[in-house]
């Protein structure tokens, strides 16, 4: 294995051995409370039938980027449709959480139970269940696609380089809430199974703590601006001339409605049969209704 970066990686990378080789099982009381987990996750995912209808700043959004949350607070009606598997895959997400705590547990990992807290900023309630707190440190569950897994989670770097879900802000929220130190998070591969722990220990509390306040300020002042430009795109290493998005808008729900030329159209430049798909926000002339 990899050199682990939390003492109870080890653990539980020494629980899975065992337990491949017939020489465990899991406690009958720990897989009980999997089970009700996983039963609290469908509850929320499929409880009610409705979605929220009245935007608050929360733990899970505090991090995202304003223009988004402007949206959200203001048009939420213009946000893309989720597709059918959505709720699929959210369900994953949670399952996949509730059993790794449970292997936790089962190696002996010992970590405080999730907890709603709430976090005041200028006069701004702000609150969130954090998913555990090992050895006094707020940590967070995260299941990852094989891409996310090897790119973005490779380390607190490539994260905070590309963090268009908030997950530093969450995470340095939750701690300041619970008033605990920043752990950082607990990574699964729904692909393959693999897990890390990515440590938050890096992190500028007091520069996080910074955007937590200029995002609820800007929420407060309610006035849209764009968070993001569009980039340039590179074809084998080389400018194309064309602007794409960058990855902070590749995943909003609004960026039709934000970028109103927006055109997702298989990739100009490929000659590939099945060419990926490209989000342009400016073509050159040459390439424009081809």
């Amino acid at each position: 294995m990899p050199n682990p970066s939390h003492p109870a990686e080890l653990l539980v990378h020494q629980y899975m051995s065992d337990a491949v080789n017939g020489k465990t099982t899991m406690p009958d009381e720990v897989i009980e409370q999997v089970g009700k987990d996983v039963m609290s996750a469908l509850r929320k995912q499929f409880g009610s039938g409705e979605s929220r209808k009245d935007f608050k700043l929360r733990m899970s959004n505090l991090g995202r980027p304003t223009c988004q949350l402007w949206f959200d607070k203001n048009k939420p009606e213009l946000a893309t449709g989720k597709p059918n598997n959505f709720m699929m895959n959210m369900m994953l997400g949670d399952i996949v959480e509730a059993v790794f705590k449970g292997l936790l547990k089962a190696s002996g990992v010992k970590y405080e139970e999730p907890e709603n807290v709430s976090l005041e900023v200028d006069d701004t309630n702000i609150s969130g269940t954090y998913d555990l707190i090992i050895d006094g440190a707020v940590d967070d569950v995260k299941s990852a696609s094989s891409w996310s897994y090897d790119n973005k989670f490779e380390s607190f770097d490539t994260l905070s380089q590309g963090d268009a879900f908030g997950y530093i802000a969450q995470l340095v929220g939750y701690a300041k809430a619970a008033k605990k130190k920043v752990g950082g998070w607990w990574v699964v591969n729904k692909a393959n199974g693999k897990f890390k722990y990515v440590s938050a220990n890096s992190v500028d509390e007091t520069k996080e703590m910074n955007k937590i306040k200029a995002t609820v300020q800007k929420v407060k002042d309610n006035i849209f601006e764009r968070c993001f430009e569009p980039v340039e795109e590179f074809f084998r290493g080389k400018p194309t001339g064309n602007k794409v998005l960058g990855i902070n808008c590749s995943f909003c729900d609004y960026k039709n409605s934000c970028w109103e030329n927006l055109q997702e159209l298989p990739s100009v430049m490929s000659k590939a049969q099945f060419p990926k798909i490209v989000s342009y926000v400016e073509l050159r002339k040459e390439y424009i209704n081809e």
